[in-house]
């Protein structure tokens, strides 16, 4: 029986059936721990006895999974409770009920994009580690800049990575707070004690999907990121920069060109970034205009959030991989930073440093590129001590 079946006559169309069914599997260990605590609850307002609250516990530990002729989870798990699940939805409702399930969901998926992020940022710091001082040239606008070092790159690509945890870590903090017992959107009458960290406002409590967006939000510009990273990837393992190979366990063959060693890991974790987008932009659009408290809408924000947990994982596990095991061309990174004009903002400097206004050194300088004159100065320490910079960053990803 469906858990409003009381008031609707009769089954279903089958198209509607198939329309409003939630495939909310994923939910199910999350649904089961809300529900162990709502009937803690019960039983310390005297609505379970001790034998039914033991029942419950017993039968909430054997529940592995759902069926399909279920309506959702929450039906489900009433379900597979028998008789004592009649008693069990006292003092709540769905709308409650999978808000607490989804806030917990939620804040798992922060855990579990967190302890990725960290792999894939040590992963990238072991390589850091080791060439710390390997030269390279940095880029603006894709055209050779000013020369770098190779660990100094990738230590902006963990200043990304190190943002993006605490976007993760932010979103779980907003779903920490508990909906259970607001009900529907107006609490209960009955005499339930409150659960630990309960939010202040029932019909919030109910509508609020804040913390789903921060999720995807934290996705969305994590994706950005590696879609960055993945760009750089791309461009150094081809054959016109030359600054890598790509390992054969993180990378594929063309099924026509047997010459072929597609960097396919970073071109989807690329791609990635679009959809991670469109997942966010495509909730904030489904929230926008809705009225408090509970809409069906809301059935609509966990295929996004599900999604994203997938991909978070396996980007980034990828990633890894494809890191730990790429092969730099070092002797062409040095060549490659070796051009003296990269050194043309160095030598405006050393005009600077003897009491030459830095726009007229500047044009002296620019003078002598045109001019093909230009003599680069001897390389100044522009960058510091990467080698403490990586130590430094290893210690707080330790």
């Amino acid at each position: 029986m469906k858990l409003w079946s009381g008031r609707v006559g009769g089954e279903l169309a089958p198209e509607v059936w198939d329309f409003l069914h939630a495939d909310d599997a994923e939910l199910l260990p999350y649904d089961l721990q809300a529900t162990l605590l709502h009937a803690q609850r019960l039983h310390a307002a005297g609505i379970l006895d001790d034998a039914e609250l033991a029942e419950v516990m017993e039968k909430l530990a054997a529940i592995e999974e759902i069926d399909e002729s279920d309506e959702d989870v929450h039906s489900s798990i009433e379900r597979q409770l028998g008789d004592v699940g009649r008693k069990i939805h006292a003092g709540r409702s769905r709308n409650d009920q999978v808000a607490a399930a989804f806030r917990l969901y939620v804040a798992d998926a922060c855990t579990q994009a967190d302890a990725a992020i960290v792999a894939f940022a040590r992963a990238v710091l072991e390589r850091a580690d080791g060439d710390a001082t390997s030269p390279m040239p940095g880029y603006t606008h894709l055209q050779r800049a000013q020369p770098v070092t190779l660990g100094h790159h990738l230590l902006a690509w963990v200043e990304m990575l190190e943002r993006d945890r605490a976007r993760f870590a932010f979103a779980a903090a907003q779903a920490a707070p508990s909906p259970l017992g607001s009900g529907a959107l107006a609490g209960s009458t009955l005499k339930i004690p409150p659960p630990p960290n309960q939010m202040r406002n029932s019909i919030d409590a109910v509508a609020d999907r804040d913390f789903a967006l921060d999720y995807l939000y934290a996705a969305a510009v994590l994706f950005t990121h590696l879609s960055r990273i993945g760009e750089e990837l791309v461009l150094w393992t081809t054959t016109e920069f030359g600054f890598a190979r790509l390992p054969e366990e993180a990378a594929t063959g063309s099924s026509i060109m047997p010459q072929k060693l597609n960097p396919d890991v970073a071109e989807l974790a690329r791609g990635k970034a679009g959809t991670a987008i469109g997942r966010l932009t495509g909730l904030l659009a489904t929230v926008k205009s809705l009225a408090l408290a509970y809409d069906r809408d809301l059935q609509e924000d966990k295929p996004p959030v599900f999604a994203a947990r997938k991909d978070v994982a396996g980007a980034l596990g990828a990633l890894t991989v494809l890191v730990r095991g790429i092969d730099f061309d070092r002797d062409r990174l040095a060549a490659a930073s070796s051009d003296p004009l990269l050194r043309a903002t160095d030598a405006a400097e050393a005009l600077v440093a003897d009491g030459v206004p830095f726009r007229d050194a500047h044009e002296q300088i620019a003078s002598q590129v045109r001019a093909g004159t230009f003599e680069a100065p001897p390389a100044g320490d522009r960058l510091g001590d990467v080698s403490a910079a990586v130590a430094a960053a290893k210690e707080r990803w330790s």
